[in-house]
């Protein structure tokens, strides 16, 4: 470090204010995610918060209790429930929200299934079925602004879209029009039947989230720690064996010890095998790999190159 007059900042060898090197990384993604939080409330009549029990939404209503505390947190809490998700997570999901005083919302998949609005896909997978539900939900309840948990590092699609992203009446998002972002400044302003999309934890990575996670002792479903599981290998993933996916009389079923990084649809989320029982050990596990989490355990994204960038045109998450 050098000093040269009172007037000259101090800095780090790296030539960084030292004053800002001091300040944690977490702690800089926690007030980045809380500002846009507090700044769309502000700006918009009728936001939602997408929640689902997985740990990005978990992180982000934490980030929310944050954000407004000591006040209730001001918006309602939406899933979008394919019918295929594991009972633990649903659960869980139940009681965060009872815990934290939150209106939750649930558009069913299965509903639209029943009454004809929606077809079974033929791979089983309902993942993709969740855009229509979502946008009668939004349109049934007028929400202007939906909070999600997408970041930018686990997917090509996703690292395209802007913390604020524009979606038109159909809710379809067009990568060609999004506004520009500079010194954080977010513009959410948008005509009649349109809506926008709002990403606080697009600048964080999967290991962010789980350094945060244990910074904050957050509560999360039991699934994301290692466990002993029948499992069986389809398509280079480790699919659990339940009433969503069933192996074929071809697939050999072991038990194995596994852990989920992503929990979604049972039929397209895949486990990996995995000892880390604890965040410590999560953390060590997490800055190891090589590969995103939706790379590495959801089939959804399998379907094609541009698997995510085709549903988010759709009005997908």
């Amino acid at each position: 470090m050098t000093i040269t007059t009172s007037d000259t900042p101090v800095t780090t060898e790296a030539g960084v204010p030292e004053h800002l090197a001091q300040v944690d990384q977490l702690a800089l993604l926690e007030s980045e995610a809380i500002h846009i939080l507090r700044e769309v409330v502000g700006e918009l009549e009728r936001p939602v918060m997408l929640f689902s029990g997985g740990k990005d939404s978990v992180v982000m209503l934490h980030l929310a209790a944050k954000a407004f505390w000591p006040g209730p947190i001001p918006f309602p809490a939406l899933h979008v429930d394919t019918g295929h998700n594991f009972d633990e997570v649903l659960n869980f999901r139940d009681r965060t929200v009872e815990r934290l005083g939150v209106r939750l919302e649930v558009a069913s998949v299965q509903d639209y299934i029943d009454d004809g609005r929606l077809q079974e896909r033929p791979d089983g997978t309902r993942n993709p079925l969740q855009t229509l539900p979502l946008l009668d939900a939004i349109t049934g309840g007028r929400y202007d602004a939906v909070f999600g948990g997408a970041r930018r590092d686990e997917e090509k699609a996703r690292a395209k879209e802007r913390v604020v992203s524009l979606r038109d009446e159909f809710g379809a998002w067009d990568p060609r029009n999004q506004r520009p972002e500079l010194w954080n400044i977010y513009n959410p302003r948008h005509r009649p039947g349109e809506h926008v999309r709002v990403f606080p934890l697009s600048n964080w990575t999967e290991l962010d989230v789980w350094r945060y996670i244990e910074r904050e002792q957050i509560e999360l479903p039991p699934l994301y720690f290692a466990h002993e599981r029948e499992v069986f290998s389809r398509d280079g993933m480790l699919l659990a064996v339940g009433p969503y996916s069933q192996p074929s009389p071809t697939d050999q079923v072991t038990r194995r010890r596994v852990r989920y990084r992503t929990v979604g649809d049972m039929s397209c989320t895949g486990a990996v095998s995995s000892d880390a029982a604890t965040l410590a050990d999560i953390i060590t596990e997490v800055a190891a790999t090589t590969i995103t989490e939706r790379g590495a355990t959801r089939a959804d994204d399998r379907i094609s190159e541009a698997a995510m960038e085709d549903r988010k045109k759709e009005g997908y998450f």
